[in-house]
């Protein structure tokens, strides 16, 4: 199943939670947070404006992201889970 985000709107897939601590302690699943980092999967064709233009959304498909953390709705497609979030969610692009 595809799934296309509309206006401003992005789908994103969650990193895994870390497993350890940089200590080395595991954790177990009830301790782990939700991860804030994320990978872009789809993309809208921006928000549209007063005037009728698009505003162009600023990241793109594959684009490793950080978003706030109640950002999105959690939603389940074909077995995995993702979000899909306002652009404005995103606070920052992870670049190498």
């Amino acid at each position: 199943m595809k799934i296309r985000p509309l206006a401003d709107k992005v789908l994103v897939q969650r990193l895994e939670a870390e497993t350890k601590t940089t200590g080395g302690i595991v954790l177990p699943d009830s301790a782990k947070e939700k991860p804030q980092r994320g990978k872009i999967v789809s993309v809208g064709k921006g928000k549209l404006l007063d005037d009728g233009t698009r505003q162009k959304v600023q990241v793109k498909k594959g684009d490793m992201v950080l978003f706030t953390s109640y950002a999105g709705t959690e939603v389940k497609i074909d077995g995995k889970e993702y979000l899909i979030m306002d652009e404005s969610d995103i606070m920052a692009v992870i670049e190498k």
